[in-house]
């Protein structure tokens, strides 16, 4: 039988079928799209792939267009090489796997703008900042956020021997846009939550494999009004199959033209050119070199690195973006000089940093030009004084038993007087090191603890390498 539709209703049509006959082979019986499908337009040969989808000559559709253009379109079975190794496993359930996590009472770090977590694993997890006050006292703010009734037992072994017979109902949710199976650890018993008469506040800590992770925590939010969702990357759970990440790979619908029809359907064809024309740049010099472009490009901005707002702080994401490929060496001294500033920014407003001058936030106009609000200025006595009273390096210790600077903090005064309270605006402008796959990409945050009062936050590799040069007040030089 052969059905006439307009071409865009026939893809859509296609790819439904496509999906709703892979259940009968095996896949879930419930419409999902986490198995992606695309259209491919072989032309009279067809070579059929050998790993992946596999295909059968019965089964296809004959799909005509609105201008009458016919194809014989080829289904994909779904291959079930995955599910065989995952029936065939007979190792460790994931609570033993853990095991030696927990034993080792190991704890993970994610610093933000201005808390810091702690997942002590199977313990307890604690947030909390640290402040120095007039004679070098340390103020410690903190609140547990979960913690194990019997922290030595986190996972006993009569729990890991529970596990093997439910290990079959894996929990999976949406991690950085992808299914991600994981292994849940609940911790209750946390700090009194005032705004829930005073219930405790607990956090579901979810494991998930990453093999060359060393048990970093990807992610932290406060999923509901004191009960928070921590994600902890581990590489001891990838020995089970069940809790590898599973790229889902895209099944091929191989279309061949029929006699008479083009290689690929004259609207679509069109439409690929009209999404052309859109997106190609109005003005597009004939040679522009990276290094003459502006030393900050935008990227999407991944949920990872987005900071949480606790406790009710206002807070404005600035982004994640990628900074000039200059040299290391030549970067780090331009950076300090402040003659290098770091931008960033997804909404109305962009923040420029400077190094020992500036934090401004501005938006362009083309009509109206350039709108400036300085948000603190470099004063070296200032800082001075306020380090005496506040902590301005931060030290993290290693496994090997040496510390190493993990944060240093620099305060940026005199800004512009803000409406709300009509004094200066002022910044506290923490340096982190971030390691990333990209050397040169920069993570900038900021937060609004108190009106028109900043912590901006900035993360980057090449932050790393000057870290470790600073001095009591936090000030950085270049490295030797």
């Amino acid at each position: 039988m052969y059905t006439v539709l307009s071409f865009p209703v026939c893809v859509a049509v296609l790819v439904l079928l496509s999906v709703g006959l892979s259940a009968h082979r095996g896949a879930s019986p419930v419409f999902t799209d986490e198995i992606p499908f695309k259209i491919n337009w072989p032309g009279e040969h067809v070579t059929l792939p050998a790993s992946g989808g596999l295909y059968k000559e019965d089964d296809f559709l004959i799909m005509t267009t609105a201008e009458k253009e016919k194809y014989k379109c080829l289904l994909p079975s779904l291959a079930n090489g995955d599910e065989d190794e995952e029936k065939e496993y007979m190792g460790d359930g994931p609570a033993v796997l853990l095991g030696p996590l927990f034993k080792q009472s190991s704890c993970s770090y994610r610093i933000e703008s201005y808390w810091t977590y702690e997942v002590c694993h199977g313990k307890h997890v604690r947030q909390y900042h640290e402040e120095k006050e007039t004679g070098q006292k340390l103020n410690i703010q903190e609140y547990y956020l979960g913690s194990m009734s019997k922290p030595s037992d986190a996972v006993s072994e009569s729990e890991a021997g529970k596990v093997e017979d439910t290990v079959n109902e894996v929990l999976s949710k949406n991690i950085e846009g992808q299914l991600t199976p994981y292994y849940p650890v609940e911790m209750a018993n946390g700090t009194p939550c005032p705004l829930k008469q005073n219930k405790p506040r607990s956090t579901s800590v979810l494991y998930v494999c990453h093999p060359e992770a060393k048990h970093e925590i990807l992610s932290i939010a406060e999923v509901t009004t004191c009960e928070y969702e921590v994600v902890v990357l581990t590489p001891l759970l990838c020995a089970h199959p069940k809790y590898r990440f599973k790229s889902s790979p895209v099944n091929a619908i191989l279309c061949q033209a029929l006699a008479g029809s083009p290689l690929r359907p004259y609207s679509l064809s069109q439409l690929d050119q009209q999404q052309e024309e859109l997106l190609r740049p109005h003005f597009s010099p004939a040679t522009v070199r990276e290094e003459d472009t502006s030393p900050v490009r935008e990227e999407a901005y991944s949920s990872t690195h987005k900071p949480l707002a606790v406790g009710g702080q206002a807070q404005v994401t600035v982004g994640t973006t990628h900074i000039s490929r200059l040299t290391d060496e030549q970067l780090i001294k331009e950076f300090l000089s402040g003659s290098y500033c770091l931008h960033g920014g997804v909404g109305w407003w962009k923040y420029e940093f400077c190094y020992g001058k500036h934090v401004h936030q501005y938006h362009e106009d083309k009509e109206q030009g350039k709108s400036i609000v300085v948000v603190g200025t470099w004063n070296r006595e200032e800082h001075l004084e306020w380090a005496k009273k506040n902590v301005a390096r931060t030290y993290q210790l290693k496994d090997d038993g040496t510390q190493k600077v993990k944060v240093v903090s620099h305060f940026y005064s005199h800004g512009d007087t803000c409406d709300l309270t009509g004094k200066p605006r002022q910044v506290i402008v923490k340096l982190k090191c971030k390691e990333s796959e990209s050397p040169h990409a920069v993570t900038v945050y900021l937060l609004e603890p108190q009106t028109c009062q900043y912590i901006l936050g900035v993360e980057s590799p090449v932050i790393c390498r000057i870290l470790d040069t600073a001095d009591e007040n936090g000030l950085l030089s270049i490295p030797s």
